[in-house]
């Protein structure tokens, strides 16, 4: 019978193990799988143990309590056996609680509005209202401190049906460059509902001067995971990084509006996996199922915080979709069409405009320059009329390229949006998913890349941050910062990125000496990697990093960056890139001195609205 005791114990301390496991750590579809079996294996080998009573004489010590309850050791205690079982049934409580809730939590009651796609003359806003045919009004106006404030003007009807979940995007325009406006939802007697809600329009990008404006990118989240009882819709990540953008007050170390404080964010780049279709388990090929991941998300008040007040740009990556989704330029390709639907109405009809339903596209923030890839609509296997596999495709690699030719000469720093990574220096399933998968596009496109200063990859994916950097003999150092996950689990023991690639590059070096004729510059070569870490961070459940471009002084564009894990700044880097002679404009504005401009705003002439 001791035999029934120990499977008892066994079943117990695994199902237990496992679970935490699951619940904290990993949400895995092994350990989802597993878990029926211990807990039905525990249940049987409990209900056979022989149930021997205890005499008044035997007394559950404080050692035996401490090792059944917290190892689930041995116990012929009845008390202990019971409090085991009991403690076991809550675990099974908060399993089928994580997993069902995906399912359950339809969220169709969500209402919201957010700000998307911003440009220097528009801005595009999201709305949700979830009753038939009912219809609601945009009024909007600029912002000023004057007192009365400017009156609303009124902007499109909007209109909501089912076949669009009750979501409806417009776009303002006619906006004046880096100006302030808000906007505010009303009935159809112009009474305000919902706001009103605050936006800045970008500084206009014809303007060949530089920039100084900060913005956060990261990727990859799940509502409460690590796994807290009864709070389905709490995403952590978002929770921090509001305390981080909007902080109650300003931190000791920095003066208001001295140098140490960073301008406000612009926007967030979210660089895909905003929904887990697959995880914990997949949500089921149809249109409903889809949408209801994503209403879940936005019904969250932990993300409220954050696309109530700061533009939201988004791409997709494989778990929008499936894991490891390739479409083989296909859109029929299932489960794509359904997911597709979900992805466009809640994140994509908000992103910036691009031709023919495309999911990439580009944008300006004054001098900077920004291509959105999609890097899962369009994967394609070497075939062999096509000997090379395609990650972007034809037309989407072509638009790539025409960008980068235009951005080289208008753009300071030209950022490349991948939501996965550039770098070939993970393995494991990155080996297949990443871009190390397609290294003839891969290498063509960076020998591109190396011929235009400043170029700089943003990505995520992986879980883990890593900072990389592209050598090469002659030419432009690229370089890659990969963040994730935003709110999600990290891998606690596993790594799978080198530090460095096999291959490696001539480059050239010139060392200050000091001879008898004086200090004197001596040439040399050194093989460096091709591929090189710069800075590696694995652990944290919630990262993103703050991005702060800096050109005002053209001749020495600055971007610094800065890595938060859990809250805490964990990381900070300066990239001083090389000069860039913006081409001249035409506008107005280049010719306006900052005196002028300021005798104007004194009159109550503001010379932005010019340019």
């Amino acid at each position: 019978m001791d035999f029934l005791y120990l499977l008892e114990a066994g079943s117990s301390t695994l199902f237990r193990l496992v679970a935490f496991l699951f619940l904290r750590i990993i949400p895995s579809p092994l350990a989802q799988a597993a878990l029926p079996a211990l807990y039905i294996a525990y249940l049987t080998a409990a209900f056979l143990a022989p149930k021997t009573p205890q005499t008044e004489s035997e007394t559950d010590t404080s050692e035996d309590a401490f090792r059944t309850l917290v190892f689930s050791l041995p116990a012929r205690s009845p008390r202990l056996r019971r409090a085991n079982a009991l403690i076991n049934g809550l675990l099974v409580l908060m399993v089928a609680e994580f997993v069902a809730t995906p399912f359950l939590d339809t969220a169709a009651d969500l209402s919201f509005s957010r700000i998307g796609a911003v440009s220097s003359d528009s801005v595009k806003i999201s709305v949700r209202f979830p009753e038939p045919n009912a219809t609601a009004h945009l009024l909007w106006r600029e912002h000023t401190d004057a007192d009365p404030p400017n009156p609303w003007r009124n902007g499109p009807a909007l209109a909501f049906t089912p076949e669009q979940d009750y979501v409806f995007t417009v776009k303002l325009a006619g906006l004046w460059p880096n100006t302030s406006y808000e906007y505010a939802l009303a009935d159809v007697n112009r009474s305000l509902t919902s706001g009103p809600f605050a936006f800045h329009t970008f500084p206009d990008s014809r303007l060949a001067t530089g920039s100084h404006f900060r913005f956060v990118a990261s990727s990859c989240i799940t509502p409460n995971f690590p796994y807290v009882p009864l709070h389905g819709r709490t995403i952590t990540g978002f929770d921090l990084l509001a305390r981080y953008l909007f902080p109650e007050s300003a931190p000791a170390d920095a003066a208001p509006g001295g140098v140490d404080t960073p301008p406000a964010a612009a926007f967030l780049l979210f660089l895909g996996d905003f929904i887990y279709s697959d995880v914990p388990a997949y949500i089921g090929d149809t249109k409903e199922a889809y949408r209801r991941l994503y209403r879940r998300n936005y019904q969250s008040k932990s993300f409220k915080k954050i696309y109530e007040r700061l533009p939201v740009l988004h791409t997709y990556d494989d778990h929008e979709i499936k894991n490891n989704f390739a479409g083989l330029g296909n859109d029929s390709t299932p489960p794509f069409p359904s997911a597709s639907d979900a992805f466009k109405i809640y994140n994509a009809d908000a992103n910036y405009d691009s031709l023919h339903d495309h999911h990439y596209y580009n944008f300006r923030y004054g001098d900077a320059a920004f291509f959105v890839l999609d890097t899962r609509r369009y994967r394609t296997p070497a075939t062999e009329d096509v000997p090379a596999a395609t990650m972007l495709g034809e037309t989407q690699l072509a638009a790539l390229y025409s960008w980068l030719g235009h951005a080289n000469g208008t753009a300071s720093f030209k950022f490349i949006v991948s939501s996965v990574p550039f770098t070939s220096l993970w393995g494991h399933d990155a080996a297949v998913d990443s871009w190390a998968a397609f290294p003839a596009e891969k290498a063509a496109l960076l020998d591109a890349l190396h011929s235009v200063p400043n170029v700089v990859i943003i990505s995520g994916d992986r879980h883990e941050f890593a900072s990389i950097e592209f050598n090469t003999p002659h030419m432009h150092t690229v370089r890659e910062y990969s963040t994730s996950p935003l709110s999600m689990f990290d891998i606690p023991f596993y790594r799978t990125l080198r530090m460095q690639s096999d291959e490696t590059v001539p480059q050239n070096l010139s060392e200050l000496v000091m001879t008898e004729d004086g200090p004197t510059y001596v040439n040399s070569t050194e093989e460096v990697p091709k591929e090189r870490v710069v800075k590696y961070l694995a652990r944290g459940n919630s990262k993103w990093s703050a991005f702060e471009m800096d050109t005002r002084d053209l001749s020495r564009p600055t971007l610094r960056i800065e890595l938060v894990i859990d809250g805490k700044i964990r990381y900070r880097e300066e990239l001083v890139g090389s000069p860039v002679k913006l081409q001249a404009s035409n506008a107005l504005g280049v010719f306006v001195t900052t005196g002028i401009k300021d005798v104007f705003n004194r009159i109550g002439i503001k010379p932005s609205r010019w340019f």
